[in-house]
């Protein structure tokens, strides 16, 4: 694939614009001057105050711009479901479905959450081989620890724990997944059997393109881990669940947050927001990290799940 662009997808709404304002500034001071980089920003909901604000964030280099979603995903209501952490809903995680049908300019681009800061060169990422699969991701580390979470895996999703990837950074053959017809695949399955998830969108993808994901390395996709060192030379940080630093102290790579952030016109607003993150806030977290383990034992029991499907012949991977 020659493509000299490197086009980067972001997806937010007015609640996450400070913390997306980090992840920019961090990658455009990571960036190779010889590249020329596109961050394209789907949004619902977002405020002509931000898109200015972020906005300012881009460098000659380094374009950014904003898309607006339409209408069309009607069909993806509030319910448990369908909240990311089982305590936020947004329909900004589906966005990341249906980059290749929107972006047919390109063969290859990047999609990567907002709760990020970048720590090497994106266009590093970039040149990872993928044209022999779908997408390139790496396992996320966040649950291989939790028993409950990694039985949902197998026997819910249904597959390997070792092969399930955390969908906050993905590199996207958006040429291939156009010639699978990935939205196409994700909604009907959506509409005809509404899976209960513990995480809507990643399980989705997890689903659909098991066997065909190439594993990247782990610093691709570094999560704050208190029962594991930090990584000596992660390429990108992700703040996973609620390993967040604008809630809490002591988070692992947190001090990299705060580095990005400041110069930037969230500052301030990011700061007050973790002084005024109150204990009920933090009890809040605690209850929903609980309900994600406890749905994680009992999702696999139902009658329709990934897994049970699959083994019945229907058509889940594509």
């Amino acid at each position: 694939m020659i493509q000299r662009e490197i086009p980067i997808f972001f997806s937010i709404d007015d609640g996450y614009a400070p913390f997306l304002a980090a992840a920019l500034r961090s990658a455009v001071l990571k960036a190779s001057p010889e590249r020329k980089y596109r961050a394209v920003i789907l949004y619902q909901d977002l405020s002509e105050d931000n898109r200015i604000k972020l906005g300012k964030i881009a460098a000659e280099n380094f374009k950014i711009e904003f898309r607006e979603m339409q209408s069309g995903l009607e069909s993806i209501t509030d319910k448990m479901s369908n909240r990311l952490r089982c305590d936020y809903f947004t329909l900004t995680i589906y966005y990341r479905l249906f980059i290749p049908v929107m972006f047919p300019e390109y063969d290859k681009g990047i999609y990567v959450d907002s709760d990020v800061v970048l720590n090497g060169d994106i266009a590093e990422l970039f040149d990872i081989d993928i044209e022999n699969y779908y997408i390139g991701a790496c396992t996320d580390a966040s649950i291989q620890e939790i028993p409950e979470l990694v039985y949902y895996i197998e026997n819910g999703v249904g597959v390997k724990r070792q092969e399930y990837i955390n969908s906050g950074i993905l590199l996207m053959n958006l040429k291939k997944l156009r010639e699978v017809r990935l939205d196409y695949h994700f909604l009907r399955l959506l509409n005809k059997y509404h899976f209960d998830c513990i995480a809507p969108d990643q399980d989705y993808i997890n689903a659909l393109c098991n066997g065909n994901i190439c594993y990247l390395g782990e610093e691709w996709d570094a999560m704050p881990n208190d029962s594991k060192p930090p990584q000596e030379n992660p390429k990108l940080i992700h703040y996973n669940l609620f390993s967040k630093p604008w809630c809490y102290d002591g988070v692992q790579y947190g001090e990299l947050f705060w580095k990005y952030i400041k110069d930037t016109d969230y500052f301030d607003q990011a700061r007050a927001y973790k002084e005024n993150y109150s204990e009920e806030q933090k009890k809040s977290d605690e209850s929903c990290l609980s309900l994600l383990i406890s749905r994680g034992k009992a999702i696999p029991e139902a009658d329709i799940t990934f897994k049970k499907l699959y083994e019945s012949g229907e058509k889940i991977r594509i």
